[in-house]
């Protein structure tokens, strides 16, 4: 699943790290999804979409 949570995290000037702290996953789970490795749980995209003031459908390509 493709998602825009890089562009989105960069935009704020998070790291990876800081993102992570954030919403409560590791690092590498951030990576993962960034890289399209890890299709997130619907809580964590829930969480992420409301992080970045989005909807999950302007977070993630489902169709992608």
């Amino acid at each position: 699943m493709d998602s825009r949570i890089r562009e989105l995290r960069t935009e704020m000037g998070l790291s990876q790290q800081g993102l992570a702290e954030s919403v409560g996953v590791s690092r590498q789970t951030i990576n993962s999804l960034e890289k399209g490795r890890y299709d997130p749980s619907l809580k964590l995209a829930v969480h992420l979409a409301r992080f970045f003031g989005s909807t999950v459908e302007e977070v993630f390509d489902v169709d992608g």
